[in-house]
């Protein structure tokens, strides 16, 4: 889903209406970002859904994990583990038929052919804006410059925010996660600001 699209059009009236309805119960808000978030990048393509979850639920739990322990190697288990999920997807969808070229061009300089082609890999919108997002989180509780959630469905609302899910920017987690946790209140200005940079966005 476009930014410039009809559907968005469609789509972010009723996610706006919906946010505020709910804005006073944090966790029906946080909800409703949640499955408005997934709506928007599952409708390019559902299947690359489980991405976004695997490495949630991953970072998620690293993060809980690097909270309770103190122990050097423990800690760095951890974050291994968050490194090596999160930049195997990025390296596999984004770099795999990079690398494959690359190494079929090499021989070719020395007159060489080799009989490999290229994966058909689709390579998934927005992946290393959310990959980095995450990342950005547990490694700033594993140099203890962030305490860890203790509400997945913040947290999740967190890595698949739609309005920069797919253009950035990349939003450090101590910046943008606590945000997750407050409530606020329906502010006329701020909404009409809002708007009209939107339009203007979309005029240029």
């Amino acid at each position: 889903m476009l930014f410039n699209s009809i559907d968005f059009a469609v789509f972010f009236p009723i996610v706006f209406l919906l946010y505020w309805i709910f804005s006073g119960e944090l966790k029906l808000r946080n909800l409703v970002l949640l499955i408005s978030s997934y709506i928007f990048y599952g409708w390019w393509d559902w299947r690359f859904l489980f991405l976004i979850a695997i490495s949630s639920i991953v970072d998620f739990y690293v993060g809980k994990e690097l909270g309770k322990t103190e122990n050097i190697k423990s800690r760095k288990r951890l974050l291994y583990i968050s490194l090596f999920v999160n930049l195997g997807f990025l390296v596999y969808f984004k770099y795999t038929n990079f690398f494959i070229d690359t190494f079929v061009n090499s021989f070719k300089l020395f007159g060489k052919t080799l009989e490999l082609s290229t994966l058909n890999i689709i390579l998934p919108v927005g992946i290393s804006f959310y990959t980095f997002q995450t990342l950005s989180y547990t490694i700033d509780i594993y140099k203890k410059q962030l305490e860890p959630c203790k509400d997945p469905l913040a947290f999740f609302s967190f890595v698949s925010f739609f309005p920069q899910l797919v253009a950035g920017p990349i939003e450090r987690a101590s910046h943008l996660l606590p945000q997750f946790y407050r409530t606020y209140k329906f502010d006329y200005n701020q909404v009409k600001s809002g708007f009209l940079l939107m339009a203007f966005g979309l005029f240029k």
